[in-house]
């Protein structure tokens, strides 16, 4: 059966996280990709060390301590100005292209969507005001709510809570393997969005379903 409730990660599943690396080749000609990459693996990072740590700050603060290591590591002199404008790039975010379409469609077929990310309310409700997107989400979770990033459990167990649904009644699609694998481990139905051909990471078990885009995502559900 088709899952009640479609719930989706946000950064690197509906919108596209290095969608900043014009504006930091803009700034640091050459540097633009390798800039974008290392900040987003050190975001990443930070959030399962902090989980573990119990140490939590929200995204919106890790993201710019993220990008100030990054360039420090890289040698990049980054001011006030610069790492303001690139912040603001997280609020305007593209979305990938196949996105719009695939969630007006499961939208239009009365599929109850919602969002559920890392991402901190001063981050996240911006953007997707930004697309004009506010009118398809039945809620927009974020984890500032319980002070723990994904792939904690508790996580996951908020979006049942909040929508009102059992577990195998959700269906969780995310760009990112581990976040695909957290939602299967708690008990949500899984799709894995893997736009880069990259194997599963062996932790013994598997999501339900896998995609090389958003747009997939449709026609797996009427199949």
């Amino acid at each position: 059966m088709n899952p009640a409730a479609l719930v989706f990660d946000a950064y690197g599943t509906l919108f596209d996280v290095h969608a900043v690396v014009q504006r930091c080749e803009a700034f640091w000609p050459g540097k633009g990709a390798q800039l974008s990459a290392l900040w987003r693996a050190k975001q990443l990072e930070w959030t399962w060390q902090r989980s573990l740590m119990r140490r939590y700050l929200p995204f919106s603060q890790l993201t710019g301590d993220a990008l100030g290591y990054a360039c420090e590591a890289l040698g990049l002199a980054c001011d006030d100005a610069r790492s303001g404008a690139l912040m603001d790039e997280y609020r305007r975010l593209a979305t990938y292209s196949d996105v719009p379409d695939a969630l007006a469609r499961l939208h239009a077929d009365g599929c109850k969507l919602a969002i559920l990310t890392n991402g901190s309310p001063d981050m996240i409700i911006p953007l997707v005001a930004h697309h004009g997107m506010q009118s398809l989400f039945d809620a927009v979770l974020s984890v500032d709510e319980l002070k723990i990033y994904k792939p904690a459990p508790e996580v996951y167990r908020l979006a049942a809570k909040r929508l009102g649904l059992p577990s195998n009644a959700i269906g969780f699609v995310s760009s990112n393997g581990w976040d695909a694998l957290g939602a299967k481990s708690f008990g949500l139905r899984a799709w894995w969005i893997n736009r880069g051909g990259a194997p599963l990471d062996r932790l013994g078990f598997a999501p339900d379903g896998l995609l090389a885009g958003l747009g997939e995502l449709p026609a797996a559900l009427a199949g």
